[in-house]
């Protein structure tokens, strides 16, 4: 299904929220998730379903000095 991921258009095989943090390798991590506009809590992503052309906004955090 595409979607279009921090801008992007990705092809991805994903029926959730959850499926999307999980293919970029961001689950576990500290993140924050946007999709069409709303800001999402973690108990959400595995029930939000992802549908064609969904924006998603995929935030994480990076330490450094």
């Amino acid at each position: 299904m595409e979607l279009i991921i921090n801008g992007l258009k990705q092809e991805l095989d994903a029926h959730t929220i959850q499926d999307v943090i999980e293919h970029y390798g961001l689950a576990g991590k500290p993140i924050v998730v946007e999709a069409d506009g709303a800001v999402l809590t973690a108990e959400q992503w595995a029930v939000t379903v992802v549908r064609p052309h969904m924006q998603i906004e995929l935030v994480h955090f990076v330490g450094g000095g």
